[in-house]
């Protein structure tokens, strides 16, 4: 059993699809550094937010893109629905 909050599945080697499910605890959205550069793009979701370090939260909206630094605090906050998000690494 894993101890990450989503299910990921890998279509390459730097490239997977993870979808957060609605029913998460919200406590398990934990801040949280990521070791490489991201590029994120919303499939599918609605109501989710992404925070930065130091910034309000963001809403997530589905086909658009957001980036990730490597090293850079950052969550996501609880929608409706499942999450299901694009995630490229760089």
């Amino acid at each position: 059993m894993s101890d990450l909050p989503f299910k990921e599945e890998f279509i390459e080697e730097e490239v997977s699809v993870r979808t957060f499910d609605e029913t998460i605890d919200p406590e398990e959205l934990k801040w949280h550094q990521d070791d490489e550069n991201r590029i994120i793009e919303v499939i599918d979701g609605g109501g989710w937010f992404i925070q930065y370090d130091n910034q309000l939260p963001e809403p997530l909206y589905e086909n658009k893109t957001y980036l990730v630094r490597k090293g850079e605090w950052h969550r996501v906050l609880k929608g409706t629905g499942d999450l299901k998000i694009l995630i490229k690494r760089f």
